[in-house]
């Protein structure tokens, strides 16, 4: 595909996109980010009387893009490309994200944790993390609009990290899910977060927690990875959480204590999709990029003389060339793939 020629060469090599190049990355969330259907909303009926909202009544910020955590994280695509280019369709990106960012509509997103009793659960914790990623974002952005946009986004994000921290003392196991509820994947969002801005206690909280999970687990095998819908990797995962957690000695000890080599061989295998028109097969997609960003981090922060890190940079991009030809064709995958591309090859 097009958009796939044009891209590949740049984001295999991490170079430098081009204005033109990063504007067609940005289509594809433009595309979908006012689009209301098909949508999966995640809504827990309480009532009669919210069982007929439509996902822009429920979610008038974050309505498209097929769910709520995927509008969350190509409003953050577009930040990110904005940010970092001279879009030539920077005015088409910043109508979109003065209209998601507006006061008003932000402000009905943050009142949909209290209106509903059993919306402390919703998005738990990949929206979660998505959210606190695109302030983050915001954050490290010098710019009026950033500011303004922040500003307003900022009751939602009060409302998702009040959650975060009532719960995360609460939750006894951590999910070793490849798909939406993994936990690893979720802290690891949000120590950035914490950390980026100054919230030392919740930045405590994530640290023991991960070593409360995670520091005992040892010989991994990974061997069972993935499963049929997995966009990311228990095991890769946890070991990009626990490389913020540990200085770089206890890192590299943690780690080769922690995999398998079995297991790594195998994580370093790309995945077999065989139906990119399924909704769910094409997460396995998604998966090549996940591991990657992994992969990537995990050898940046092992000694310089350690073999295992030429062979995790060889194995991460090769996942992303083999995936980025599959960006666009079908909404299954259009409506959120690209931000995992561009989080694994621009935002490290």
């Amino acid at each position: 595909m097009r958009l796939a020629a044009v891209l590949l060469p740049a984001l295999c090599a991490r170079a430098a996109l081009t204005p033109d190049q990063a504007a067609q990355l940005a289509e594809l969330p433009l595309k979908c980010i006012t689009r209301e259907y098909p949508n999966k909303t995640g809504h827990t009926q309480e009532s009669g009387a919210d069982a007929s909202l439509t996902p822009r009544q429920l979610h008038p910020s974050f309505y498209g893009c097929f769910d709520w955590h995927s509008s969350v994280h190509g409003h953050w695509m577009l930040v990110r490309l904005l940010r970092g280019f001279p879009l030539p369709n920077a005015a088409r990106v910043r109508a979109v994200l003065d209209d998601s960012f507006a006061e008003a509509p932000l402000r009905e997103e943050a009142a949909y944790f209290t209106r509903y009793q059993l919306a402390r659960i919703f998005e738990r914790t990949y929206g979660w993390a998505w959210l606190l990623k695109l302030d983050q974002e915001l954050a490290e952005w010098p710019h009026a609009d950033a500011a303004r946009w922040r500003r307003n986004l900022a009751p939602l994000v009060e409302q998702v990290v009040r959650l975060w921290k009532e719960f995360l003392p609460r939750q006894t196991y951590p999910n070793r899910t490849g798909v939406h509820p993994n936990t690893a994947f979720g802290l690891v969002f949000a120590l950035d977060w914490a950390r980026k801005t100054g919230d030392t206690a919740f930045a405590r909280l994530i640290e023991a927690r991960a070593r409360d999970y995670y520091l005992n687990s040892t010989a991994v095998t990974a061997i069972q990875e993935p499963d049929g819908t997995d966009f990311l990797s228990p095991a890769l995962e946890t070991a990009d959480l626990m490389r913020r957690v540990l200085p770089g000695p206890a890192f590299h000890r943690w780690f080769s204590r922690y995999l398998h080599p079995r297991g790594l061989d195998n994580l370093l295998k790309p995945p077999v999709v065989s139906d990119r028109a399924d909704y769910m097969i094409v997460h396995l997609d998604g998966l090549s990029f996940s591991r990657a960003w992994c992969l990537r981090g995990i050898a940046a922060a092992l000694p310089p003389g350690d073999p295992r890190r030429p062979r995790l940079e060889r194995a991460a991009a090769g996942l992303i060339e083999r995936t980025l030809p599959h960006l666009a064709g079908g909404y299954g995958g259009e409506h959120w793939l690209a931000t995992f591309a561009v989080y694994a090859t621009l935002a490290m």
